[in-house]
């Protein structure tokens, strides 16, 4: 199996499809909505646009992190996961940040 995409337990409050979560030490995206406690599919490799802390502008190739209290990609590694790099620049009114996700539990 090559495990870029894992099927985990949805968390409380479920998942809606495309929303990030971190499942333990593995950040994914989920293929589909999910209901907490139902199976889903999360992709854990491939580029997604999540949504972005507010304050928060990229350059391409800025590590991104993922706030788990704000659900959403920071780049503040204090307190935070590393899910992987920005792939293009993106301003601090963007709501959205298009992230290559590097699939590493870390």
């Amino acid at each position: 199996q090559p495990g870029d995409t894992v099927t985990f337990t949805a968390p409380a409050g479920g998942l809606a499809s495309g929303d990030g979560t971190l499942i333990g030490s593995l950040f994914g995206v989920a293929a589909a909505s999910a209901a907490a406690g139902a199976d889903v599919e999360l992709v854990t490799r491939g580029v997604f646009d999540l949504p972005k802390a507010a304050g928060i502008d990229f350059a391409a190739g800025d590590k991104a992190y993922w706030a788990t209290a704000a659900k959403a990609v920071t780049d503040v590694a204090a307190g935070n996961t590393l899910i992987g790099v920005a792939t293009r620049a993106t301003a601090i009114p963007a709501a959205t940040v298009r992230v290559r996700l590097n699939g590493v539990a870390i």
